[in-house]
């Protein structure tokens, strides 16, 4: 099933965050070698909760890969219960954040590892082993970052603005804590600029890819490496497929559209892959510089994620 004409040992890095790059990832990894391919991976969602370690992003890309997420919900494990939750509900614990059974042995084990002494990437690559996969996983950084969102009612992770409070809250600003400490993880530098190709997944540009680029020198080594960069626009037809997008967008005072997510990427970015209903935003964003290809970018079936991925890298 892999992609006619594409000649082995070449490299693809990918900037992943949650659903939305895991479903690309599940097609890409039809179309060229798992070995081939490395994942770098927002883990500005990160949290601790209950005392353990949780990161969210790297967690649904990793169980996306081993082929046991849980497809309908679009997160967690495939089959999973919550007696655990339900438990912690009766004594009182706050339970907005969904943690199934199996899915809680992920992060006992990544807390454990992390506590022996490992570092984050470390834990991941642990966690990939158990898990059988041959993609390599990177988180972005082994620093402790943290996103949180500037509301009308307050500054609150993230996961409490998507999670807990819905997304309902007016935006006013994005803040990166940690982000005058964090390096780039061991490997995501030379990944980028040992690649052939670099692929912006079609994640959320100011909280999933956002906190990717602002590591120190990520966005310089996209700019430098010798790969062809393409992204894929997670915006289409004026709103994100999923997600708060469209909220943190217009909080920053962006245009939500195909267009200004090429405008973020514009100073590293070669080619942008737009939905055909977006066809009308062409001519500007090919304004910026920037080739754009025209394709389905909405993934519903295999089929549909694995001819995305064929046109990325035959098109692109």
């Amino acid at each position: 099933m892999h992609l006619n004409g594409w000649k082995g040992e070449e490299m693809i890095t990918a900037l992943a965050g949650g659903v939305g790059a895991a479903k690309f990832l599940q097609g890409l990894v039809q179309v060229v070698p798992e070995k081939e391919v490395t994942v770098i991976v927002n883990t500005g969602d990160d949290i601790d909760l209950y005392g353990l370690h949780i990161s969210p992003d790297l967690d649904i890309v990793m169980y996306t890969l081993a082929g046991i997420v849980n497809e309908e919900k679009g997160w967690g494990i495939r089959g999973d219960t919550f007696h655990c939750l339900e438990t912690l509900r009766k004594y009182g614990q706050e339970t907005w954040f969904n943690l199934g059974d199996i899915d809680l042995a992920t992060h006992v084990h990544r807390t454990n590892l992390i506590k022996s002494g490992l570092t984050l990437l470390e834990a991941t690559s642990r966690l990939c082993q158990a898990l059988r996969l041959k993609v390599k996983v990177l988180p972005m950084t082994n620093y402790r970052f943290t996103t949180k969102i500037a509301t009308d009612k307050g500054l609150v992770h993230f996961q409490e603005y998507l999670v807990k409070r819905g997304a309902q809250d007016r935006v006013m600003r994005i803040e990166f804590e940690g982000i005058e400490e964090a390096q780039p993880a061991p490997g995501v530098v030379e990944s980028i600029l040992g690649s052939d190709v670099v692929v912006v997944c079609p994640s959320n540009p100011i909280v999933s890819i956002g906190p990717i680029l602002s590591v120190k020198n990520v966005r310089t080594a996209l700019r430098e490496t010798k790969a062809r960069v393409a992204a894929i626009s997670p915006i289409v037809g004026g709103r994100p497929i999923k997600g708060p997008a469209d909220k943190l967008m217009q909080g920053l005072g962006l245009e939500v559209s195909a267009y200004s997510v090429a405008r973020l990427y514009q100073d590293f970015l070669d080619t942008f892959i737009i939905d055909v209903v977006d066809r009308a935003e062409r001519r500007a964003i090919e304004g910026l510089g920037i080739q754009v290809i025209e394709t389905n970018t909405i993934m519903k079936t295999l089929e549909d994620k694995v001819q995305l991925a064929r046109v990325v890298l035959e098109r692109g």
